[in-house]
């Protein structure tokens, strides 16, 4: 089990976010608790943090630095079987298609919410499974993760967030996590329009 800067491990956050998902249900979990938490009044409109990460599948290393004047979307996802990540990966499938040339980025951030050690090759496979052909960083011991999120919100109900992050490498919206809904994901890519066709700085 990895620690975070908060004093959670992997397995607490698990047991956790399993214990609230069968108490409330999945599908509802989704909607009513991820409603309820609200982080844009402390994170919208701050500079994204640099990320910490060592393994890359689908592409080379990418830093945020070498991605300014890009739109970046990034999404944590774990597996196997996260009905969030499976039923969210269409969406950013989709928002990676249609606006990569147009200078967004998507990277999904995996975090694995085992103790055992990382499997690279299982990692590509299930990335494989949901149509990530987008980059795919490992973060194995969440310190991206704590980092963007958890630090500041440790008692957050969904690890599953998503970060849109402007051409200056500011963060414009956040996704609490949970399931991108059909409405959500609209909304996302008015955000994502808005911001690709903004001047690059």
């Amino acid at each position: 089990m990895f620690p975070n800067r908060m004093g959670w491990t992997r397995r607490s956050l698990q047991v956790s976010f399993v214990s609230a998902a069968l108490s409330a249900g999945w599908g509802v979990m989704s909607s009513a608790v991820a409603g309820e938490f609200n982080v844009d009044e402390n994170l919208i409109g701050a500079k994204a943090p640099q990320w910490e990460v060592g393994t890359w599948i689908n592409s080379r290393p990418l830093t945020l630095k070498e991605l300014r004047g890009k739109v970046v979307l990034i999404r944590w996802w774990t597996g196997p079987g996260c009905p969030y990540c499976i039923a969210s990966a269409p969406i950013l499938r989709d928002l990676d298609k249609r606006y990569r040339k147009k200078g967004l980025v998507v990277i999904g951030f995996y975090h694995p919410k085992s103790a055992r050690p990382v499997n690279g090759s299982e990692v590509e496979h299930l990335a494989k499974n949901l149509g990530m052909d987008f980059p795919v960083a490992v973060d194995a011991e969440w310190k991206t993760l704590n980092r963007y999120l958890l630090d500041e919100f440790p008692d957050a109900p969904f690890t599953s967030v998503s970060f849109l992050i402007d051409r200056e490498g500011i963060i414009r919206y956040i996704h609490p996590g949970g399931t991108i809904n059909a409405q959500e994901g609209k909304d996302l890519e008015s955000r994502v329009i808005q911001l690709v066709d903004s001047a690059s700085p």
